[in-house]
């Protein structure tokens, strides 16, 4: 059973394609809402109502992760919209990460003890991703850095300069899914689309309406990198 965090750009292609089922499950910190067929369970990160969006700032992370663990998965693909912080990284790109920053409070599960992990994104399914993407022939950067911001507004073009000397790209959630993920002890890590450039790396304006068609023409090439991540054999 894989399990899958996306925003809006898989719901379509999982949900109606696969005969997915919707789900509600409640644990100890909150609700979580899942589509789930024979193989993949599937978070909407931003809930499946697109007129009342969950906020990154909102997203319950921790139940989300929780309720992914006890359907019984055990490795994570986060599929994540992302900002360039690289000329070289232009909208269109897949990106499968190696590492993270996040300097805001995050999510954390220990309320009662300590736990003291190192922060990290899984390499045996990272390994997996790329193995998937290399299957469906479709061309995926092997490694980079992605800083997660608070959100939902977008940065000024100050705090990119900074972000743009210590990662590669910028977004809203990936991290706080990775770190929720590993104290939980639940292998996970992310594939990214670049939907579109930081501000002020690119010359063009930015606009949600831009970035949302560029994650749609994105969401056809992490459709077949699931499809195929699903058909590989497990590790022995």
């Amino acid at each position: 059973m894989l399990g899958v965090i996306s925003g809006t750009i898989l719901l379509q292609e999982f949900a109606f394609s696969g005969g997915a089922t919707e789900v509600v499950r409640m644990n100890q910190f909150g609700r979580a809402q899942l589509l789930v067929n024979d193989t993949m369970a599937l978070i909407p990160r931003h809930g499946l109502d697109r007129r009342k969006q969950i906020l990154p700032h909102l997203i319950n992370h921790r139940a989300n992760l929780k309720a992914l663990q006890e359907w019984g998965v055990s490795e994570v693909v986060g599929v994540n919209s992302t900002g360039s912080l690289r000329q070289d990284l232009p909208p269109g790109i897949i990106l499968i990460p190696d590492d993270f920053i996040m300097l805001s409070p995050y999510p954390c599960v220990c309320d009662r003890k300590p736990l003291h992990i190192v922060p990290s994104l899984n390499m045996t399914v990272r390994k997996r991703c790329l193995e998937a993407a290399s299957t469906a022939a479709v061309e995926a950067v092997d490694g980079g850095t992605y800083w997660q911001t608070a959100g939902p507004r977008l940065e000024t073009r100050a705090e990119i300069r900074m972000m743009s000397q210590f990662a590669d790209l910028v977004g809203m959630t990936m991290a706080s899914e990775a770190i929720a993920a590993q104290e939980m002890g639940i292998n996970y890590a992310s594939i990214c689309s670049v939907d579109n450039y930081a501000h002020g790396i690119g010359q063009m304006d930015l606009s949600m309406e831009e970035i949302s068609l560029q994650a749609q023409l994105s969401g056809e090439k992490i459709n077949l990198i699931i499809s195929k991540y699903k058909e590989l054999p497990p590790d022995q």
